[in-house]
């Protein structure tokens, strides 16, 4: 069983460059997406028109093999986020490094991955809508080797579930896990006993079969190191309490899974502390951020701070815009804002000056990002660079976040240090 289509990721190349791809080469009008990367293009002198998101080849390679790594080496199974790019290429190269399949936030996400073959998906929320049910029971019975795990959190949600896959005939159950969640958070149960009502609810149905328990440690209020190990202890023991009341009879592996990219450390370390069970336990990790990782709100809380010993994420992504104004001492704009870089979890980092006169690179010392208008970034300048920042410069940010990074890209070059372009990364939001 191939764990997505390569075929279909292989016909990506084949789309055709158009207006609607910012950033890329006017005169690369018409090529295929594989013809353009076969040019080897440089980003800096090939016509690429800025704003422009470059992607690092190197870092890259580096973080899908350093979470590889780790994972491995603590007995997770791994289940990247795809939300965070939705870009099925990125999907193959995760699978590739020893992914157990990918997590979903949506139906909608769902059917892109189904497109491009991914199958093996963990749907991290309540479905309740009857559409999408009918899409997730099709795709379960157009193919018998699809797996696909999904929340509860209610007696109502898993009533509502069972009448949209009754009436759509449902033939094998679609396999559901407990969410735990913590008051005052996001969704999730939130007490045992109501998790212990939710599981009889679920052994009701024929529809619906119990496979584990899971969550999100993230989404509790003020989370900490000591808060969320105890509400991992809490997930872990209600799975080893659901197990000894029988109530994962039948599943071939019993899913507990958690982990987004801020404390995965803590997941491993109490994951490893589960007990035997009545059947394999999958210990599923979802950290999504680790691909690119970033210049802001993961450089400040990846685990891989408190764990230096095991490697470091590298940040991926770099956003090169221009000077075109200086109306001001003190006062630079550049050409890119709100459409084009992330801005709910920190401002662009202005990091290296690529000179329009002779193409050297200084570091941006004395540059601030400020603010962001649509399209414009507001940059205060402070010593020396008030005097050496031209308009038709090139600046290099380093950006935060990158969920909201991705989503405003639909086509993003693939650079090598040297700025050589090799290869064109799609996204579908």
């Amino acid at each position: 069983m191939a764990a997505i289509a390569d075929d279909a990721v292989a016909r990506l190349a084949e789309e055709r460059v158009d207006h609607r791809f910012k950033g890329l080469p006017p005169d690369a009008e018409g090529r295929t997406v594989g013809e353009l990367a076969a040019e080897r293009r440089s980003l800096f002198t090939g016509g690429f028109t800025t704003p422009v998101l470059a992607l690092s080849a190197e870092a890259l390679d580096h973080n899908l093999a350093l979470m590889e790594r780790y994972s491995a080496g603590h007995g997770l199974a791994f289940a990247p986020h795809g939300k965070t790019s939705m870009a099925p290429q990125l999907f193959e190269r995760q699978l590739a490094h020893g992914a157990w399949g990918i997590t979903a936030a949506t139906p909608a996400q769902v059917r892109v991955y189904r497109a491009f073959g991914v199958q093996r998906i963990f749907l991290a929320n309540e479905v309740v809508d009857a559409a999408a049910l009918r899409l997730l029971a099709a795709e379960l019975a157009a193919d018998p080797d699809f797996r696909l795990v999904t929340y509860v959190d209610s007696v109502r949600g898993v009533e509502l579930m069972d009448a949209a896959l009754r009436d759509a005939g449902a033939g094998r159950p679609l396999d559901v896990v407990i969410e735990l969640g913590a008051a005052g958070g996001r969704t999730g149960v939130r007490t045992e006993d109501e998790c212990a009502r939710v599981a009889d609810a679920v052994a009701q149905t024929g529809t619906l079969r119990l496979a584990g328990v899971a969550g999100y440690e993230a989404e509790i209020p003020d989370a900490d190191s000591e808060l969320v190990r105890a509400w991992l202890r809490r997930l872990t023991g209600l799975a080893v309490a659901f197990d000894k009341e029988g109530r994962f009879a039948g599943v071939e592996e019993i899913v507990v899974s958690a982990g987004g990219s801020a404390w995965f450390d803590a997941v491993a370390e109490v994951f490893g502390e589960l007990p035997a069970l009545s059947a394999p336990v999958l210990k599923l990790l979802r950290s999504g951020a680790y691909v690119t990782h970033d210049d802001g709100q993961y450089r400040r809380k990846t685990p891989f701070n408190r764990l230096p010993e095991q490697g470091a994420l590298h940040p991926a992504f770099r956003l090169w815009a221009q000077v075109v104004s200086r109306p001001e001492p003190g006062m630079a704009y550049l050409n890119a804002g709100k459409r084009d870089v992330s801005y709910d979890l920190g401002l662009p980092e202005p990091q290296v000056v690529r000179s329009a006169r002779d193409g050297s690179l200084r570091p941006a010392t004395g540059l601030t990002v400020t603010r962001l208008a649509d399209q414009h970034a507001f940059v205060t300048l402070a010593g020396d660079a008030d005097a050496e920042l031209e308009v038709g410069d090139w600046v290099g940010l380093g950006l935060s976040h990158p969920c909201t990074v991705f989503e405003k890209w639909p086509l993003i070059p693939l650079a090598s240090a040297d700025g050589t372009v090799t290869d064109y990364v799609r996204t579908f939001f």
